[in-house]
């Protein structure tokens, strides 16, 4: 998309149908943090913060361009579908870490501030999914190394079919 595209959550947001099936991915952009440990073994968190301390151990970036609540009103709808199958993808610089994760009809999406991710079936307004296979202790190393770095850059990418 061009850069003076204006509205930030189209920019993000990737529709296509093939078939039958139907694909929606959004992606929200980051920056790493000194303080980022990345070793909860629950939940996995991105924030619109900019401050962080040693004990947010699941925040994996901080001044991330959306929140819950900036989703777009069709995908939080997709994300209230139980049967909805979440991918969720962080890329930073070359390293991937994927995972898996559910809907759940109880989403609010809310959180102006915050995006987390559960292994568990908790819900608030800062959950975007539940149910999912992985959280924060299992980030490759290597990519937290990088993510400790201020300067570095992250994209989380949400696809839901």
């Amino acid at each position: 998309m061009p850069d003076h595209f204006d509205d930030r959550s189209l920019r993000n947001k990737l529709n296509f149908k093939l078939g039958d099936f139907e694909f929606m991915e959004f992606a929200i952009e980051f920056s790493g943090h000194e303080n980022i440990r990345s070793n909860h073994k629950s939940t996995i968190e991105i924030t619109k913060e900019s401050h962080l301390t040693p004990r947010g151990d699941c925040i994996v970036g901080v001044n991330a361009n959306s929140s819950c609540n900036d989703l777009p009103d069709e995908l939080k709808e997709k994300l209230r579908d139980s049967d909805a199958k979440v991918s969720v993808t962080i890329t930073v610089g070359v390293h991937v870490f994927s995972m898996q994760g559910r809907g759940h009809p109880d989403l609010t999406l809310t959180h102006e501030d915050d995006i987390v991710i559960r292994k568990s079936d908790f819900v608030c307004p800062r959950t975007l999914i539940v149910r999912c296979d992985k959280a924060s202790d299992l980030l490759p190393r290597k990519m937290v190394s990088l993510l400790q770095n201020p300067k570095s850059k992250g994209v989380l990418r949400i696809a839901v079919d």
